[in-house]
């Protein structure tokens, strides 16, 4: 299980490194660093639904087993 919680913050540190140009500021495990990142990013909507290439058959919400 570390090793899993390992690679979740080496991919967490390299998406700030990314954003920011700098290494993390602040020492926190990956999730926690990955919360930091998504509350600073602006809100969107989820666009996939409204693609123009995506048929209504191919657009499933939960089931009953859901």
């Amino acid at each position: 299980m570390r090793d899993r919680e390992d690679r979740i913050f080496e991919e967490a540190s390299a998406l700030w490194r990314e954003l920011y140009g700098e290494r993390p500021p602040i020492d926190a495990d990956g999730g926690t660093l990955l919360d930091v990142i998504m509350r600073g990013l602006p809100e969107r909507g989820y666009e996939r639904l409204a693609s123009p290439h995506l048929r209504p058959s191919q657009i499933r919400g939960p089931g009953p087993d859901a």
